[in-house]
Order: structure tokens, then sequence, then C-alpha cells
């Protein structure tokens, strides 16, 4: 029998297929501000970059619990969107608010537990670390 072992984040990696709205960083913007908001984060900063003549962006909401992070391949109608948050926040909610604003025709979603938190195993002392 293995227990659930309690983990410090979750972290959602999210492809986005013949998605819309993949040129144009501004909105975006908003887009992963909402999405932060939805999920109880505390956004700390927010940037983009566009590439130009309408070859995709790729922005990053700085979160006081991690980061949501998207990069657009907009030729391909793809965008790989990273969610990855610890604490109270509600990673999944920022997937809906992000899937109601690209709007993906088919999107493929993993879900990981980072830092996994093994409790009453004796830690070993390794030299040199």
């Amino acid at each position: 029998m293995s227990a659930v072992l309690p983990s410090l984040g979750v972290h959602l990696l999210a492809d986005f297929f013949d998605s819309t709205a993949l040129y144009d960083p501004d909105p975006a913007e908003e887009a992963l501000t909402r999405a932060a908001i939805a999920a109880n984060a505390h956004v700390l900063d927010v940037e983009t970059h566009d590439f130009g003549q309408r070859a995709g962006f790729t922005g990053v909401a700085l979160l006081a619990e991690s980061h949501i992070s998207i990069h657009t391949w907009p030729e391909h109608g793809y965008a790989a969107i990273d969610i990855f948050m610890c604490g109270d926040a509600e990673p999944q909610r920022s997937l809906e608010v992000l899937k109601s604003y690209f709007r993906p025709q088919r999107l493929e979603v993993q879900s990981i537990k980072r830092g996994l938190i093994r409790q009453n195993v004796p830690r070993l002392a390794v030299a040199g670390f």
C-alpha cells in the first residue's frame, strides 16, 4: 500500500492546438493576469515579448506562488503553457481562464506534483553536498 505524498506545488503543462489569439501579446497580458487571479495567486509582474511580423510571442506572469508562462507558434496554431503554483493557489482555475481566452480546438494537459515530501524518512548525508 503506497501513501499519497504531499507536494510543494503542482505544475500543469498544457499544449493548446488550433488556438486563436496567438499573435498579439497585449491582450494576452490581461489573460495571464486574470488566470493568476482566478487561481487565488498573487501577481508580482507580467512581461511579454512580441517576436514581430506575426511570428508569435512569449509571456510570463511572475507570481508569489511561482509562474504562468506561454510561448506561441501562430503558424502552427499552437501554444505551450506552463502553470506552476504552490501553496493554496489552484492552477486548474488558471487553465480554465486561458482555455476561454485562447479557445483551443484540442488540448493536452499533464499534471505533475513537484517537491514530493516524504515524511518520517531519514535523510542521508552525502559527502560534498
